[in-house]
């Protein structure tokens, strides 16, 4: 699955009474849809997964994914401290269509998270997961800061294929990239080279009569296991990555291979356009959620080479996204989505909402920073 792009993570909107919010869930994800973002993460950090009951996580996937446009990838948070209830909401997403699970690092148990740990958990997880997984870093929320040697390693697991840096380290970053750059993977693109997803070919398929096949959700992540060859023609194993450009009909759409590797997403905003000079291939940003266009458009200015206007467009938001959500939290996040027309409404105890003067400066801030 190509994972180049902006991902907004989205949050998720509460009554005051601290009811789940679905009817705002799903104007949000219908909005975002409509920007120029890659894709849409549920149940991320930002989505308050952890004050969520089990059943709450399950309906907000659902919910997400039924309001989303089919071209967009979708991102389910799904980790857990154990890898059986990791697994457990893994297969519960890739039921309700979802094409990445993106697995945060263990973390309560502190000391006895050593290599040994981090590298069963992911194997077992990935081993079994019927979606693609992507490792997720946060040490601000978690405590742990995956080591690079373990990533590394980790990456070159075939079930492995990317992962969410969120600690704001570039260099770490760097390291990474330049530790990964051997792992080749490919994924399956539409003829632009923009992802392609399960229900985009469902789409697709529904209107060609001759051609009612789906790809498998391993081809699409750029598994070297299988890969569909030619319009209507059976699935053919290889134990190669394919390096043709040639186009291919699959369900009725226009596809390619595109190679991709090990993909580094990163999460902190004030630090973008330096961590995609460094080798990042796209963000999965908080910031976003008030301002995925203003996020979008420096990953646009990187992506065409154009590195001035990428240091301008990160210039642009680096103070507000360092201020809004590094320091206010969710709760700085959820006002600057209100004052950009998404519904973000309040969070859940214990979280507080802003202070009418730090509600003042999140205005100031977001002021010349519309959506």
């Amino acid at each position: 699955m190509l994972l180049q792009g902006i991902f907004p993570p989205i949050t998720t909107p509460f009554y005051p009474d601290g009811n789940v919010y679905f009817k705002k869930l799903e104007a949000n994800v219908e909005r975002y849809s409509k920007t120029p973002i890659a894709g849409i993460v549920a149940l991320g950090s930002t989505g308050e997964a952890v004050m969520l009951s089990d059943q709450e996580r399950r309906d907000v996937l659902k919910g997400t994914g039924e309001a989303a446009a089919a071209n967009k990838v979708l991102i389910a948070g799904t980790g857990s401290e154990s890898a059986i209830d990791t697994l457990k909401l893994t297969e519960y997403a890739a039921e309700v269509g979802y094409d990445v699970a993106l697995v945060r690092t263990p973390f309560y148990y502190k000391k006895q998270m050593q290599p040994a740990n981090i590298l069963a958990f992911y194997r077992t997880v990935a081993d079994r997961s019927p979606l693609p997984v992507m490792i997720y870093s946060v040490p601000p929320f978690t405590g742990y800061d995956i080591p690079v040697e373990l990533v590394i390693e980790l990456a070159d697991h075939p079930n492995i294929i990317g992962m969410k840096e969120s600690g704001g380290d570039v260099e770490k970053v760097r390291r990474m990239v330049e530790g990964t750059r051997n792992v080749k993977r490919s994924a399956t693109v539409t003829e632009t080279f923009d992802a392609v997803t399960p229900r985009m070919l469902k789409a697709a398929s529904a209107g060609n009569e001759q051609n009612r096949e789906l790809v498998p959700v391993g081809a699409l992540a750029g598994s070297t296991e299988e890969h569909l060859e030619g319009s209507g023609s059976p699935n053919q194993s290889r134990n190669r990555v394919p390096s043709s450009p040639a186009v291919t009909m699959i369900s009725g759409l226009k596809t390619r291979q595109k190679e991709v590797g090990f993909q580094l997403l990163v999460g902190a905003a004030q630090t973008l356009e330096p961590s995609l000079q460094v080798g990042a291939v796209g963000a999965i940003l908080a910031f976003a959620d008030a301002a995925p266009t203003a996020c979008y458009e420096i990953f646009a200015s990187w992506k065409e080479g154009d590195a001035e206007l990428a240091r301008l467009k990160q210039a642009r938001i680096a103070h507000a996204a360092q201020r809004v959500v590094g320091d206010f939290g969710i709760a700085g996040m959820k006002h600057a989505m209100d004052l950009n027309g998404y519904f973000g409404g309040p969070s859940r105890l214990p979280l507080l909402p802003l202070t009418l003067d730090l509600k003042l400066e999140v205005e100031e801030l977001m002021a010349d920073i519309r959506n």
